[in-house]
């Protein structure tokens, strides 16, 4: 079952149990720091939730939504369809290890990407053939991911993620095989107490190496949410 919800006035996503979303996209969607002036391409969007997000506060002149599965596509269609002003996003449905014909390559300012956070081996599998390619890499790997966002990228594109931290070593090793350089870190954290359960970098292709550590992100403070949290998913509790 689908359903439409509200990510403010006039802004609506699409979702479903098998393309939904939680708090990682409202905090890669902040992360990212995309600018008005930025063409940006989100892989494996899903339900289009980082692109639709983006249409809250002065959002890029143009935005490729891409993903393999085309149910996903179908439901970003229908959140934009729903929209009172129509966003300029433009919903490819794609193998990102082939990209598409007539793809923006080498032209991006930015990409994003909120991968499959479980290796193909890793983990139990769902039964259901949509959620295993949305939770493993069953469709891509992290170094196919890394490969399509330097195809895509301009020189000193940035290219965005985020991931379990068991897979930090990992990602950056790729980034760094297909010529982006990890430039900047945020690990996140539910409370000061716990150890990191994600994290966010951002990568620049051709650039040179030097990595900056930023400060944590904390959640939450007491039985709510910190400032910085509530600002950065604007208030969306539900999705913690």
């Amino acid at each position: 079952m689908r359903t439409l919800e509200e990510l403010k006035s006039g802004l609506y996503v699409c979702r479903s149990e098998t393309h939904s979303f939680g708090t990682d996209a409202f905090l890669l969607t902040g992360f990212c720091r995309y600018r008005a002036r930025d063409t940006v391409c989100d892989l494996g969007t899903g339900c289009g939730i980082i692109p639709l997000l983006m249409q809250r506060h002065q959002p890029p002149k143009q935005i490729f939504a891409v993903d393999i599965q085309p149910e996903a596509i179908e439901q970003l269609q229908e959140g934009i369809a729903a929209c009172q002003v129509p966003p300029a996003i433009t919903p490819v449905c794609a193998d990102l290890r082939e990209l598409w014909d007539g793809a923006p390559r080498g032209t991006l300012d930015l990409v994003t990407c909120n991968p499959p956070y479980k290796a193909q081996d890793a983990g139990i599998l769902s039964a259901d053939p949509a959620k295993q390619i949305a939770r493993h890499e069953i469709a891509c790997s992290l170094s196919d991911v890394c490969a399509a966002a330097a195809r895509l990228l301009r020189y000193h594109g940035r290219f965005c993620v985020c991931c379990r931290p068991e897979r930090l070593t990992e990602f950056m090793c790729a980034m760094r095989e297909n010529g982006i350089e990890p430039k900047r870190l945020r690990f996140v954290c539910k409370t000061p107490e716990d150890a990191p359960w994600l994290f966010l970098m951002e990568g620049m292709k051709g650039a040179n190496p030097f990595l900056r550590i930023e400060p944590a992100l904390f959640m939450r403070s007491g039985a709510g949410m910190t400032d910085e949290a509530a600002q950065i998913c604007h208030f969306g509790e539900q999705y913690l």
